[in-house]
């Protein structure tokens, strides 16, 4: 494991929370959209911990936590989310500090890299874009309506298998518990960003596993 953190032959990375702090973003399309339909706002670390599933799963949850809805309102609100953080995916997202020296760094030692995430495949590919990310990597496969989420871990397989990568040889990079299941569930070895949107301790990864930012200190430094 050690030999693979510090020479990964490939590299695939969830988004939100790993790459980039989106949670202002999606507090404001969550809260625009309960206050259309006269729910009150959510504060951020609320919004945080409902973050990793997807945006369907972060609806029922942000409604849920309001007081509830039955499937209409819920797809009226789905509807609704869409609409405004189409509008704004990247009106308060950035990047991490340090995130694009790293990932210039895996390019200058020709390492392929890749995003798997859960947020839809448009909108995860709009950020990148006017990020300017979207050069640094060789695939980003986001969440499709007709197939399975993460942790579910074909949308990491396919990921991997578009960059050239092996199960074997490839590292996963992610901040949350939905990104380690997906990676044990396909086999991959997984390194833990402990910055970004952590809701659950992770007994079974080793310390050495984790790092706190993308510094020469933290994984750009392996």
């Amino acid at each position: 494991m050690d030999r693979l953190l510090k020479n990964p032959k490939a590299l695939v990375f969830d988004l939100d929370g790993t790459l980039i702090h989106s949670a202002p973003d999606l507090q404001l399309a969550a809260n625009t959209a309960l206050e259309r339909i006269g729910r009150e706002p959510l504060d951020l670390p609320t919004i945080v911990s409902f973050i990793g599933n997807g945006i369907e799963t972060l609806v029922v949850r942000i409604l849920d936590a309001t007081g509830g809805a039955d499937d209409p309102l819920r797809q009226e609100v789905l509807a609704s989310f869409h609409t405004i953080y189409a509008q704004n995916v990247t009106t308060f997202t950035r990047p991490y500090p340090d995130v694009v020296q790293a990932l210039q760094k895996f390019r200058e030692m020709g390492v392929p890299l890749g995003i798997c995430t859960n947020k839809p495949t448009e909108p995860a590919r709009e950020i990148c874009h006017r990020l300017k990310l979207s050069q640094y990597f060789d695939a980003i496969v986001g969440a499709e309506p007709d197939q399975p989420k993460k942790p579910n871990p074909q949308s990491l397989i396919d990921c991997i298998n578009r960059i050239g990568g092996t199960l074997d040889g490839t590292v996963y990079v992610g901040d949350s518990v939905v990104d380690f299941q997906t990676a044990r569930n396909g086999g991959v070895a997984f390194r833990l960003f402990a910055g970004g949107y952590l809701n659950a301790p992770l007994p079974d990864l080793a310390e050495s596993d984790r790092f706190e930012d993308w510094s020469a200190n933290g994984i750009a430094g392996c």
